[in-house]
């Protein structure tokens, strides 16, 4: 008996060695994931390759009917005949996807589709590759049920990185949850033309500020463990120079020098790459005649070699076309598509820049194998890297217990106080008095939930979001009449109601007047391919959406539109005591209000909890301090008008001076503050350079609150030309009432460094002013210190 037991263990175990050893390297999990990669590329078709590039639009490939999903038959298509390995915003739903609350999907059913593709793909393929889902994620996860936070502007304005990376990694963990891979964000185009639609997706106008917030996204969404299931893959857009087009229009022309793209547009990519992000997205524009998306300087000779880049390029959606449509630099899809590739562009956003074209291309010798492969093992590492031979699965359950828990709806509150820039309080109007007896509530956006939220949002029940209005009534007593009237619209000029407005003013003890601006998306704007707006100076009589911001609705001014402006004056013209809180995605002329209105809030688009984050503000349950991230002009004319020009000064206009209305680091606190004892060192030895940087910061007044202190710095004399003053650090401090601080900076190199005239980054010996304050116009404490000798950083080599 023992021996026929042997007998039949040697017999299984043999079986086992025989499978094991049967068994592709590339699904053996202890292996290298680059032994892993070779492998399964060599067991590849020329189809299956190209097929691994090509990333086509999510929302159409599954099939919702009642509480079951399934692939549908378009994905089954694409899979079998086209071997696609990448999906975008298959969760996504809004206008341009026709996607519902009804039609679209809550976390659980979005889990259930994603398992349902991820299914198809592993057990009806050749190979079983599973596939990388890419969602928009810039400020939530655009996906139905999940936490909408404020947009990036707002976040910029928060001017605290720890808190953007919390609110990052609660992004990831809802997208992750529903089987996403991939996050598109941050958006780390400097906003230097406020007339650019896509300024509220930007943190600004600064490269440093830019810098810190896109370094906290990429470490909250990748964490440090793919394979941990709450993580996802950061992709930085729009490489490069994206948000300063010409005239104000969204992926037109951008004029600026290699010196200044190095300078400028540039240190956020390579900031947010040195922190480890693994994807980036091509811009649609051309920098100096080259489009970015078959840009090999940009791809391949600066981002891998110089900054040692070692994840995956993707294109915006239709760039690759673009070259052919747009830019005219490719006489053929197959020309686009070969020079796209060969550049260093691995992944086409859309299925039909890559697909047949790019198989023309290396069939026609234009593509070689070797430049195929590469770009199809990049796409393949992160896929091994997140473990998904091992785990393409989710759990649904999970997903609807994960996606907008309490945790992350309270981090949306505190995301969007932090945001809130208090831009003038005269006579401490604010806070109010929560035991007001009566409070008028005015204005297009006092109530309504989809202009608070902001471009890239699903749609939303109203019970997820507070608007301003609700958030006032919930803070007080039940003794305080709240009267709410509209107006008027965002655009619309026949719809006003101003006369009901102001009688309500009249008989309040004051007025919250909420105006601004709107990216809300609805099913009458047409869309262009890309998901950008489509508009027309002539709205041919129809009725008119509020929508005058978000991709595609680009400004010739900047004035508040429709009666606004008409409203905000009358109600004014009562006597009555006005606050106006702002919601928009951009810079607006201010110019009157800010003469006549005593209290003014820049909420920016606050997200689902900005009705409360308002309140708390208005009623001084929250301190604000919030600081602009980008300068508000007083004219159009005046621009560009970013703080950190190049010299020399801007002299005054005819009309009125240079000045812009309220300066980039701009923001006022119930609270007063007051720096001293500034203190600098600085200290060279074997080729380096440090300089220390210590004062002190007191709170004067006797309520807790923030200060956010900024530290600039100016190059007195330079070989090339170079700002009147630069943000380098910045931190945000908590004091209590009385409460004094030590705050120090340290400066390096990087901090001190400037291209010269042969294009080399080099600290130059001289003088330097180190200059901190509250804002870049309001500088509190100066001090010089002298650098002797010339340092060149050793992380930067020689650039173009």
């Amino acid at each position: 008996m023992i021996k026929y037991f042997i007998i039949g263990l040697s017999l299984i175990c043999a079986t086992s060695a025989f499978a094991q050893k049967e068994k592709p390297l590339y699904k053996n999990s202890k292996a290298p994931t680059e032994d892993r990669v070779k492998d399964l590329l060599g067991r590849m078709t020329l189809e299956e390759k190209v097929g691994q590039l090509s990333k086509l639009l999510g929302w159409e490939m599954y099939e919702k009917q009642g509480k079951k999903v399934t692939a549908s038959e378009a994905f089954k298509k694409a899979v079998d005949e086209r071997h696609i390995g990448l999906l975008w915003a298959t969760l996504r739903a809004d206008p341009w996807t026709k996607k519902t609350l009804t039609t679209g999907l809550n976390p659980a059913l979005a889990a259930e589709a994603t398992n349902a593709l991820q299914k198809y793909v592993v057990e009806n393929t050749r190979l079983g590759i599973p596939l990388l889902l890419a969602e928009e994620c810039p400020h939530g996860h655009m996906a139905i049920g999940t936490t909408v936070f404020p947009t990036s502007i707002g976040q910029g304005s928060t001017w605290n990185p720890a808190l953007v990376q919390r609110m990052a990694s609660a992004i990831a963990t809802e997208a992750r949850a529903q089987g996403a891979h991939i996050g598109y964000g941050p958006v780390l185009d400097l906003a230097r033309e406020p007339r650019w639609s896509r300024v509220e997706e930007t943190y600004g106008e600064d490269p440093v500020l830019n810098s810190q917030m896109g370094v906290a996204m990429v470490k909250g969404f990748q964490g440090d463990n793919l394979k941990s299931g709450a993580n996802i893959i950061s992709t930085l857009k729009h490489f490069t120079a994206y948000g300063v087009p010409e005239g104000g229009h969204n992926g037109g022309s951008i004029s600026t020098g290699y010196r200044e793209l190095h300078q400028s547009y540039l240190p956020p990519f390579r900031a947010a790459v040195k922190a480890g992000a693994l994807s980036v997205m091509t811009a649609y524009n051309s920098i100096d005649g080259v489009p970015c998306s078959s840009n090999e300087y940009l791809l391949t000779d600066l981002l891998r070699n110089e900054w040692g880049f070692n994840g995956f390029t993707v294109s915006d959606l239709g760039s690759i076309s673009g070259l052919v449509g747009s830019h005219h630099v490719a006489a053929t899809p197959a020309d686009a598509a070969a020079l796209a590739i060969n550049a260093g562009l691995d992944a086409d956003l859309s299925g039909y820049g890559y697909d047949k074209n790019l198989l023309e291309a290396v069939k026609a010798g234009l593509v070689s194998t070797d430049v195929l492969d590469r770009a199809v093992s990049r796409v393949l590492r992160l896929k091994f890297e997140m473990g998904l031979f091992e785990n393409p699965y989710v759990d649904p359950k999970k997903a609807a217990k994960v996606v907008k828990n309490d945790a992350h709806v309270q981090l949306a509150r505190q995301v969007a106080k932090e945001s809130i820039v208090l831009l003038k309080n005269e006579k401490d109007l604010l806070p109010l008095n929560k035991s007001l007896k009566s409070i008028a509530v005015i204005g297009p956006n006092a109530d309504n939930i989809y202009n608070q939220l902001g471009d890239y949002t699903a749609p939303q029940p109203e019970s997820n979001i507070v608007t301003v209005l609700e958030g006032i009534k919930a803070k007080v007593s039940g003794k305080t009449k709240v009267t709410y009237v509209k107006g008027s619209a965002i655009r619309d000029t026949t719809t006003a109601n101003i006369a009901e407005a102001v009688e309500a003013a009249r008989k309040a003890e004051v007025a919250v007047v909420v105006l601004g601006g709107s990216s809300a998306r609805d099913f009458k704007t047409e869309y262009q391919s890309t998901g950008a707006a489509t508009v027309s100076a002539n709205e041919g009589g129809q009725e008119i959406s509020d929508m005058e911001s978000g991709e595609g609705f680009d400004r010739a001014t900047l004035d508040l539109l429709g009666k606004q402006m008409e409203l905000l004056q009358e109600v004014v013209k009562t006597g009555t005591p006005v606050v106006v809180v702002l919601i928009k995605g951009r810079p607006l002329n201010l110019n009157w209000m800010s003469e006549n209105v005593p209290a003014i809030l820049d909420a920016w688009y606050p997200g689902q909890e900005g009705g409360n984050a308002v309140a708390d503000v208005l009623f001084g349950d929250y301190n604000p301090a919030g600081r602009l991230p980008i300068s508000v002009p007083k004219h159009v004319g005046q621009l560009p008008v970013y703080y950190n020009a190049k010299r020399p000064a801007k002299h005054d206009y005819v009309e009125t001076d240079a000045q812009p209305l309220y300066s980039f680091g701009y923001g006022l606190s119930y609270s007063k503050f007051a720096y001293s004892n500034l203190q600098v060192s600085p200290s060279e030895n074997q080729g380096d350079v440090q300089v220390k940087v210590q004062l002190q910061i007191k709170n004067t007044s006797s309520r807790d609150g923030d200060e956010v202190v900024q530290l600039y710095l100016r190059d007195k004399v330079s070989a090339t030309v170079t700002p009147a003053k630069q943000l380098k650090k910045f931190q945000r401090v908590h004091l209590k009432a009385g409460e004094q601080k030590t705050v120090a900076f340290e400066l390096n190199a990087e901090d001190m460094m400037l291209l010269d005239t042969k294009m080399q980054w080099i600290v130059e010996p001289g003088d330097f002013d180190v200059m901190v304050g509250a804002s870049s116009d309001d500088i509190r404490l100066e001090e010089k210190f002298k650098i002797n000798k010339a340092v060149q950083p050793l992380s930067l080599k020689t650039s173009k």
